[in-house]
């Protein structure tokens, strides 16, 4: 009786080791890309480490993250090694904390701009269009510098043909449809200027 709970009781401590990391890979920055790969977390937890992963779902969503499993295309994935796992908030963060974390705002105005054009356009537009439509508003160098940013993060991927599309992060980290309603909403003292007419 006592070595079984010797024995449980050294289980449980492995299964919290390997919680704990699956959160460090997890949640450790990479100049490339966010996330960790399925094969990845299965050499360094083993092979549950599925089952190790939604264990650690439970912890994050104490902490109102969750952990995302997405394929390379930026669909769901069902293929757990090839797949990419990584932590997004659950709510948009602040303004202020995404300033923080490194996005001047112009490069989110450029971002929002350019996903709004390329859903617009059924998920693909033409860089030269989408460049063209932001020189109104900012210097080429600009946004050069920020649609390459974009592609090398994965929110936009860019094809030979310079054809932009939406990416896989995006598709993860942002909601469309919230994004798409707020640049279409009118706000509330245009609403009022245009009923007063």
């Amino acid at each position: 009786m006592v070595e079984e709970v010797k024995v449980g009781l050294a289980e449980e401590a492995e299964i919290q080791r390997k919680i704990r990391r699956a959160a460090q890979l997890l949640l450790l920055q990479r100049p490339r890309s966010s996330g960790v790969k399925g094969w990845e977390l299965k050499r360094s937890l083993g092979k549950d480490y599925v089952k190790i992963v939604d264990l650690l779902k439970q912890e994050l969503d104490k902490l109102d993250l969750e952990v995302k499993i997405m394929a390379e295309d930026g669909e769901s994935s069902e293929d757990y090694d090839k797949a990419r796992f990584f932590v997004v908030m659950n709510r948009p963060p602040p303004l202020a904390e995404l300033l923080t974390a490194g996005w001047r705002i112009d490069d989110l105005a450029i971002l929002a701009a350019t996903l709004a054009y390329t859903v617009s356009r059924h998920g693909k537009a033409p860089r030269k269009d989408v460049e063209q439509i932001l020189r109104d508003k900012f210097p080429k160098w600009k946004i050069d510098l920020t649609l390459d940013r974009c592609v090398r993060l994965g929110y936009l991927i860019q094809s030979n043909e310079d054809v932009l599309s939406i990416g896989w992060r995006t598709r993860a980290e942002i909601d469309q449809k919230a994004l798409m309603n707020m640049l279409l909403s009118t706000p509330t003292g245009q609403q009022e200027e245009a009923h007063a007419k």
